[in-house]
């Protein structure tokens, strides 16, 4: 594969919370900035309501958001984020946000970075009501933009190996293949220490831990009538 055939183009992923981007697709992420791809990612929130708080608790909710800011940026830095921007939302109230406003903030963000490739949560499938909400604003800002680029849904481990379950099919889905970046996805997840630290596996020896990563995380197309297989490419 031409890893320079992706230099210069650029990936706007708007995601929830800090964590949201290693946990989730840390490895094509890493992939893609590897690639010579221009990352920007958004957080809507800074994740002061996470329930876990070290281990053992060393925050507390006025210490949380510094503390999460800090670590989200060295994930970024693990994974070749370049640009990181926060939406100052509060965390848990995504939802509640007065929707126009957001589809316009996010809405002015792709008209002023022109990404290739926009990712972010499905409105229904990203379980927790943040990511619902903020993937439908973002979803309709994309829609509002012109759809210039593609739109993917972020997707949760391997469950879009078998998309039959959540009405998609394979044709519908990209697979990208990280297991060379596993690595940069592992020290994104121990760089949010504060929500890592309880899990004993995050912290093993390197080749223990990196054998709980999957080969290939997967991501659902947003234009489904011009799906035509499954995609080894977001691009």
């Amino acid at each position: 594969m031409n890893t320079t055939a992706n230099k210069g183009k650029r990936l706007l992923a708007v995601f929830a919370h800090p964590d949201d981007e290693s946990f989730i697709c840390g490895g094509t992420l890493a992939k893609y900035a590897r690639e010579g791809v221009e990352i920007t990612l958004v957080s809507a929130t800074r994740g002061d309501m996470g329930r876990r708080m070290g281990n053992p608790p060393y925050l507390n909710r006025e210490t949380m958001a510094a503390a999460r800011e800090i670590e989200l940026n060295e994930a970024c830095g693990h994974l070749g984020v370049k640009r990181l921007i926060f939406l100052d939302i509060r965390d848990k109230t995504v939802e509640f946000v007065e929707e126009e406003s957001l589809i316009t903030r996010i809405a002015a963000l792709i008209e002023e970075l022109q990404p290739d490739v926009v990712l972010t949560f499905h409105e229904v499938l990203g379980g927790h009501p943040d990511h619902c909400a903020i993937g439908k604003a973002t979803t309709a800002a994309f829609q509002r933009t012109g759809q210039r680029g593609s739109l993917y849904f972020i997707s949760f481990g391997d469950a879009m190996a078998r998309p039959e379950r959540f009405g998609y099919t394979l044709r519908e889905i990209a697979r990208i293949d990280v297991h060379a970046h596993l690595e940069a996805k592992l020290a994104a997840f121990r760089a949010h220490r504060c929500q890592t630290e309880i899990d004993e596996w995050v912290w093993l020896p390197d080749q223990e831990a990196l054998t709980r990563f999957g080969r290939y995380e997967y991501f659902m197309k947003w234009d489904r009538a011009v799906a035509t297989g499954v995609r080894e490419d977001l691009f």
